[in-house]
């Protein structure tokens, strides 16, 4: 794919996701800040390619990342992809058994403290409408 389409497919992809995400909560701001170059080649593979293809919908796709992010204890991140989950369509019931279902693997600590951040999200979403 040449650089043109790429980065078309990116902001694209971006805008599907991450719409609702203020500009400086992005991690593409933070890393254009150390390495704009590399945050420019980051965010074409990240966005671009990863989160743009179509091999399991885009629904899927935010609750395997959920999951993995609550596993992980990666709050801030999650907050993101909380975010991007309700931009491509998941359900508040969806994102929240997505969550439980990682307790069994997880913990129940990982398991509150994903809920919080959904929780979070959900307030933050409530007052921007």
């Amino acid at each position: 794919m040449d650089e043109k389409k790429a980065k078309k497919r990116t902001a694209e992809t971006a805008a599907l996701y991450f719409s609702t995400v203020k500009d400086e909560d992005k991690p593409y701001a933070l890393w254009k800040e150390f390495d704009p170059e590399l945050a420019r080649d980051m965010s074409l593979y990240i966005t671009g390619t990863m989160y743009a293809r179509e091999k399991i919908p885009h629904t899927t796709r935010q609750l395997v990342t959920i999951a993995a992010l609550t596993a992980m204890g990666k709050p801030e991140e999650l907050k993101l992809h909380i975010h991007a989950a309700f931009n491509v369509g998941c359900t508040r019931e969806e994102i929240a058994e997505t969550i439980f279902q990682t307790s069994i693997y997880a913990g129940v600590p990982a398991t509150n403290t994903a809920l919080k951040v959904l929780k979070q999200v959900l307030g933050e979403r409530e007052t921007s409408c």
